[in-house]
């Protein structure tokens, strides 16, 4: 989407007064003071930034997860595998809530709610995960025992990082592109 095209139906009501409202599919659950925002608050952009700020965001829930789960099985000397299962659950359950909690705190259902994070979501979390493992695992950073101290671990954590960012910003930007409600 570019330009004043965000997709809207014809309709009347205060505080939107931007183009876009003569589209017919416009909903009036994107809103947030008087912005079409996404339900993380990004206002609604197309092309190549605003995937970038969804994917930023949603790196910031899987680094969260990612970073508690790999400290907890490094630092108890658990396997690479089950280091890497606590990682990737914690990744999902962050991603997920740094979404789901602005939904519900602005009134909408559970289940509503779920549905959006879940197509918006799913995908761009599973690309980054993959790539940040792979990523993270080669570069030695899940290993038992190491410290989260070291610079081994930093580094292949910020590398992982880096490269999930990069692997799931084409991800958004094809979704965005494809007008998805929420692109990540």
């Amino acid at each position: 989407m570019s330009g004043g095209q965000h997709g809207h139906g014809a309709h009347d009501h205060p505080g939107h007064d931007h183009p876009g409202h003569d589209q017919p599919s416009h909903e009036h659950s994107a809103h947030r003071d008087g912005a079409h925002a996404s339900p993380r608050g990004h206002h609604a952009t197309g092309g190549w930034r605003g995937a970038a700020n969804v994917t930023l965001h949603c790196l910031t829930g899987c680094a969260i997860g990612e970073w508690i789960g790999l400290a907890i099985g490094v630092s108890l000397h658990w396997p690479v595998l089950w280091t890497l299962i606590l990682a990737v659950t914690l990744a999902f359950v962050f991603g997920y809530a740094l979404t789901l909690v602005p939904l519900l705190r602005s009134g909408m259902a559970f289940v509503a709610a779920m549905k959006i994070v879940w197509v918006g979501e799913t995908v761009s979390i599973a690309v980054m995960e993959l790539v940040m493992n792979v990523i993270d695992y080669s570069m030695g950073g899940m290993q038992p025992g190491m410290s989260v101290f070291s610079f081994q671990y930093w580094s292949a954590f910020l590398a992982a990082a880096v490269a999930g960012f990069l692997a799931a910003w084409p991800v958004n930007y094809g979704r965005l592109s494809r007008n998805f409600r929420n692109p990540h």
